[in-house]
């Protein structure tokens, strides 16, 4: 009789690790809602190709962030944006209660912002090919506004900087942090192939008072590059935030929809 085997233990299975992907992309947005800055409210309604048109400025610069370990994911967004917008795009609303006097036509309207999200996700079921995660977490808001109009006769111009014919309401810096929660459907197309839709809400009178994002993108794998796994990323995102602090001539308000095709090139590794 030959020596005795101890029996060989199945080998443990190895713990998942993190991956990591980064996606620098271009947002086209168009705006449609409200801009108030100390107490002067004006219509905006312009897109995209108004933006690129007739912007006196024009600058983005956007990227997101994912660490995944198994089903665990960490998320990060940052979009950074300055827009400037002329007449064609804005027009006047009534002011705020307790702006008294007159300013002349909205001449221009320039925002700059910074939107960045941090969350995790979950995923809490899987079927085949689709998977579906829960996620919360924050998104940041930091804003600087200035609205330019024209001067006329009677015009009571005491809290904004009058420049020749103008008159510019500045808001300064302004920031707010909303809550989020969301959910997430990821779908397996084929090899390589994605689709991601995303949907949350936020704020609830913490920071703004509501605010919402829907995402829609797909992904498709480009190649292989020293380790590094290559895809393309087109689709469309729409933001909305209602914010408001303030009354009479202190009174800021965005209330607005931005929404356009997003493209990007995402890197795996």
């Amino acid at each position: 009789m030959g020596p005795i085997r101890e029996p060989v233990a199945d080998a443990l299975p190895m713990p998942p690790s993190w991956s990591f992907r980064f996606v620098p992309y271009g947002w086209l947005t168009a705006l449609n809602g409200t801009q108030t800055v100390r107490g002067r409210s004006v219509k905006v309604d312009a897109s995209f190709i108004d933006i690129v048109e007739k912007s006196d400025a024009l600058v983005a610069l956007m990227g997101d962030f994912e660490a995944r370990n198994g089903p665990f994911v960490l998320l990060g967004n940052v979009a950074w944006t300055k827009i400037g917008l002329g007449r064609d795009n804005i027009r006047n609303r009534t002011p705020a209660p307790g702006v008294t006097g007159t300013l002349g036509t909205s001449l221009g309207l320039n925002i700059e912002m910074t939107i960045a999200e941090v969350g995790a996700a979950y995923e809490v079921a899987r079927s085949g090919p689709l998977a579906f995660d829960v996620l919360g977490g924050a998104r940041y808001w930091y804003q600087q506004a200035d609205l330019s109009l024209d001067v006329t006769a009677a015009v009571s111009v005491g809290d904004v900087e009058v420049v020749g014919t103008r008159a510019f309401a500045r808001s300064g810096s302004v920031d707010w942090l909303d809550p989020i929660i969301g959910a997430r459907l990821r779908y397996t197309v084929a090899p390589g192939h994605e689709l991601v839709l995303r949907g949350d809400i936020g704020g609830f009178g913490v920071g703004s008072d509501f605010s919402w994002q829907a995402i829609g993108a797909y992904g498709f794998e480009l190649g292989t590059y020293q380790g590094i796994s290559f895809s393309g990323v087109i689709g469309y995102r729409a933001l909305y935030v209602d914010y408001a602090q303030g009354e009479g001539r202190q009174r800021y308000e965005f209330e607005m929809l931005q929404h356009g095709p997003v493209l990007g090139l995402s890197a795996r590794f």
